[in-house]
């Protein structure tokens, strides 16, 4: 299989997180403002810079070599936040989307692990 430029990963990766987080807040209510408050609450930089602090243990040697190549991603002069937290926000999307793409298996297991830091 082809190797991907590492923003790829950060773009699926930033798809597949929003999927796996709307999969799961759906069940929290029926209230589409409420909805919407508990995805954004979860699909921004600074949460995801927490969570993915809180999985940096749980990360491979692989992984945490991704997660510090995308730190080195420019980002858009146009952000409104932090240009650090929205770099350690993109290592995140780009670690699930690695495993998104090559490694399924995996992507399913740090779900697990996202599942039981948010939502437990």
């Amino acid at each position: 299989m082809q190797e991907l430029n590492i923003k790829n990963y950060a773009h699926i990766g930033d798809a597949v997180y929003e999927v796996f987080i709307r999969e799961r807040t759906i069940f929290m209510t029926s209230n589409l403002q409420r909805l919407h408050k508990l995805t954004v609450g979860y699909v921004n930089a600074k949460f995801q810079t927490e969570l993915l602090e809180k999985l940096m243990p749980s990360l491979t040697e692989q992984e945490i070599e991704l997660a510090r190549r995308a730190r080195n991603i420019p980002t858009s002069s146009s952000r409104r936040i932090d240009r650090a937290l929205h770099s350690t926000a993109t290592s995140l999307e780009v670690v699930l989307g690695y495993n998104y793409v090559y490694n399924k298996e995996r992507y399913a297991e740090l779900c697990g692990l996202m599942d039981k830091l948010i939502f437990s």
